[in-house]
């Protein structure tokens, strides 16, 4: 019997076919590979200069239109070079509308616990809610792994952050996910994998992907959960097959540990331009928004909706007289559930733009761009200058709940403090 392993040891171990320790360098099998719109037709390129003529298992590749939802003239070019390219050698193809590749991975009820899942969305490390070792790729490692199902990795340390405490009311995983981003700092997690432990009751599978997907703003290479009663209700419903989960040995080596209070979160905000540029949002209030986003990985689920309609309720159901609010759902599921459960008819009937399904107006290739000046409370996870396609805009980041508070005041509020007949 070796060492004790972390969770991502232990999955790069079976994917290798080899004991895998933080620093080896290791050939993993995949189970899934996820392209977008944005980068599958240079993986393409790639794909035929490595002289392929096949892909390793078509089943186990998918390709989605998120980032061009609805395409503009070069993004249908784009799409249309992808469809070209299945017609020819299969895979999964998701049109503009079905949402964001690795949202519908996760929805799709294939991606299993213990799997290895490699995407061209850097947010790919969304999947690691569900126990999984998921990271992103370059267009030419993912070309390879289209092509012969494995890729090369030099396993990471990792960092053993408990979440310790109850959160507040009012606060949500957003504010903690940011509030992390301010702890470890852009490069906090360098090449590391970052997993969460208990206790974690109060995440849901939703929130998970929150934390996991923010992740990639500490520039960890992938952030896991362990599994747990929420994970196996979250796989009963939706998975293809039932896999034992892949948890981490006791006394597995960890590089940092980190215990971290939740119950001092308060509702944060990140200030314009950097996502680790956080404060509580009480820094922040007064400050006028033209714009305010609901949608993206990071804002877009069920959940998210509801949190968002809750404090618009409470503000009487308006939007306030100068603000443009954008509504993307990251699914075509989320947007099916929404129109059933009546939350998105009455977003529109307060006046809300409701969008195409997929990544919407965060990185600025199709939706809504921002105005010259405009400043934007955004649920997104970016808020680089020129993200959403305007250098001259300033975008916040921040809660569902926060970003309906703004859209209803015109300022940015503190959700918990908005009087229930604003």
């Amino acid at each position: 019997m070796g060492l004790p392993q972390t969770i991502s040891e232990k999955i790069l171990s079976a994917k290798s076919g080899q004991r895998a320790a933080a620093g080896d360098i290791v050939i993993c099998r995949v189970d899934h590979v996820i392209g977008t719109d944005a980068s599958t037709p240079m993986a393409i390129d790639y794909f035929e200069r490595m002289g392929g003529k096949k892909l390793f298992d078509p089943e186990r590749v998918l390709f989605a239109f998120d980032h061009y939802a609805p395409p503009s003239p070069s993004g249908e070019r784009f799409h249309e070079r992808v469809r070209t390219f299945v017609r020819k050698y299969g895979g999964t193809l998701l049109e503009a509308g079905e949402g964001i590749s690795f949202q519908r991975a996760i929805e799709s009820g294939k991606v299993l616990a213990g799997d290895l899942v490699v995407g061209a969305d850097s947010h790919t490390v969304t999947c690691g809610a569900l126990n999984v070792f998921a990271t992103g790729v370059g267009s030419s490692d993912l070309a390879a792994a289209m092509l012969t199902g494995e890729i090369w990795l030099r396993v990471p340390e990792t960092i053993h952050i408990t979440l310790a405490g109850r959160r507040p009311r009012g606060t949500s995983a957003k504010d903690v996910a940011l509030a992390l981003v301010k702890a470890l700092g852009p490069t906090g997690a360098s090449y590391r994998t970052i997993e969460f432990f208990d206790p974690l009751d109060q995440f849901a599978v939703d929130d998970r992907m929150v934390l996991c997907n923010l992740a990639v703003e500490m520039d960890a290479k992938a952030a896991i959960f362990p599994t747990d009663a929420a994970t196996r209700r979250y796989l009963t419903v939706r998975a293809t097959e039932y896999r034992d989960a892949c948890n981490a040995d006791p006394g597995a080596g960890y590089q940092q540990s980190i215990v971290f209070d939740l119950s001092t979160i308060t509702p944060q905000v990140a200030l314009p331009h950097a996502p680790d540029h956080v404060v509580p949002i009480a820094q922040a209030i007064g400050t006028p928004v033209q714009m305010v986003f609901l949608g993206t990985c990071t804002g877009g689920r069920v959940r998210d909706f509801h949190e968002a309609m809750e404090v618009f309720v409470r503000a009487g159901e308006r939007i306030a007289p100068g603000v443009t609010l954008v509504v993307t759902p990251a699914s075509r599921e989320v947007a099916e559930v929404l129109t059933r459960d009546g939350t998105l008819p009455r977003l529109a009937a307060m006046g809300a733009i409701v969008t195409t399904a997929g990544c919407g107006a965060c990185c600025g290739t199709s939706g809504v761009i921002p105005g010259d000046g405009m400043t934007v409370l955004s649920t997104a996870n970016r808020n680089f200058s020129g993200r959403m396609g305007n250098p001259t805009s300033s975008i916040y980041l921040a809660s569902p709940a926060a970003c309906a508070a703004a859209a209803a005041t015109g300022v940015i509020i503190d959700p918990t403090l908005l009087p229930p007949a604003y």
